[in-house]
């Protein structure tokens, strides 16, 4: 689906074009799990793969949306009518943008919104936050808003905080907002700064595989919102703002203040050594030792896995097979319960490995994974 297709398709259904199309991507978090809600360190990179918006504006105080991967035809809203938790369908999203927007006091009157994404859906490549933004940037540049890349985040955030209901984090919406490209996006979550880390694994021989396992996930359910939960009982136990605050050396003693609360326990262990192993990824990738980040991601596969206790069956099966068939790492990524692995691997095993996935998963009787390369794209803009 390309700019053309998209602007094509807003003029069938609206009988004029569009003022521009946008896109912005999906994205692929190479460590730093969970942390983001925690003020915590996070390096995601954007995906090839975007949410595209063509869009018109109104005057009229209506909003106009339709999607060439839902069925059904175009559904129109009343921006005065527009209020949190109110939709449950796939128009929360962008309506919830238009939502913040306006609550924020940006005088958007209404749009005519058409839009395709081939990011895939349920596989926490942040297909969502790409939808979000997407509309946010083509408001911020039809009304002239002059919002920059983090607040147009920010706003997201805030959309699927509070009008769909999803206790999501700031990661993945600043990652579609700001990610560029050959880059991964060193991002503090705390205070929005941003370093972006070159990540060129073609140059230097490697591949990063993203293996869709097609168990899918929602963020809005209950098991998310009770890892947060949990995190945020265990700095209120700890006295600290955030889980954030507890530096990596006073780690035991602080699981020790914790005392016998093994979940609070096992979720604090998880986020002060996650956002270690993000600073350890950090200084790997400056010095340009990349082959060494492989066992840092495993690591924090077995701390998604142990402590968080968020993969299932098909995510393990992705790690456990491909560093037995010689991955430099792997691991879970991404809100958990389902959705996608990485796998970082030497170009010339990439074949070996994505034959040995299929056949793990084709043995074990699991639907046949989605597995694709996952190269360091641009964040979102202007198409056309």
């Amino acid at each position: 689906m390309g700019a053309q297709q998209v602007r094509d398709g807003f003029a069938e259904l609206y009988g004029a074009g569009p003022e521009g199309v946008w896109a912005a991507p999906g994205r692929v978090n190479l460590i730093g799990e969970h942390t983001d809600y925690n003020d915590g360190f996070v390096m995601p990179f954007a995906l090839p793969h975007t949410a595209l918006a063509a869009v018109a504006r109104r005057t009229d105080g209506r909003l106009r949306l339709h999607s060439a991967d839902v069925e059904g035809g175009v559904v129109e809203l009343r921006l005065d009518d527009l209020a949190p938790e109110s939709d449950k369908g796939w128009t929360a999203y962008p309506a919830g943008v238009v939502w913040a927007l306006r609550e924020a006091g940006h005088p958007v009157t209404g749009a005519d919104i058409h839009l395709a994404s081939t990011v895939p859906a349920g596989a926490g490549l942040s297909s969502s936050a790409a939808l979000e933004v997407v509309v946010a940037l083509a408001l911020n540049d039809l009304y002239e808003l002059g919002l920059k890349g983090w607040q147009l985040a920010r706003l997201c955030q805030r959309a699927e905080n509070v009008y769909v209901g999803a206790p999501v984090g700031i990661m993945d919406q600043t990652a579609s907002a700001c990610c560029t490209d050959g880059h991964a996006l060193f991002l503090d979550t705390r205070d929005l700064s941003q370093r972006q880390i070159p990540f060129d694994l073609a140059a230097e021989g490697m591949r990063l595989l993203v293996v869709d396992t097609r168990v899918k996930h929602e963020h809005s359910t209950g098991e998310y919102g009770k890892r947060r939960a949990g995190c945020e009982k265990g700095a209120a136990l700890l006295g600290v703002d955030a889980l954030r605050d507890i530096p990596y050396a006073e780690l035991d003693a602080a699981l020790d203040r914790l005392g016998d609360d093994e979940e609070v326990r096992r979720l604090v262990r998880h986020v002060v050594t996650e956002d270690e192993r993000v600073e350890r990824v950090v200084a790997l990738l400056e010095s340009g030792d990349t082959r060494a980040i492989g066992p840092v991601l495993t690591e924090g596969h077995a701390s998604l896995r142990d402590d968080f206790r968020i993969s299932c069956p098909e995510l393990d099966l992705v790690v456990d097979t491909a560093l037995a068939a010689g991955a430099l790492g792997a691991r879970m990524t991404g809100g958990g319960f389902g959705g996608s692995a990485i796998v970082l691997a030497e170009a010339a095993d990439v074949d070996t490995i994505t034959k040995a996935v299929e056949e793990a998963f084709a043995a074990a009787g699991f639907t046949a994974p989605r597995v694709f390369e996952a190269v360091p794209s641009p964040g979102a803009r202007r198409i056309g």
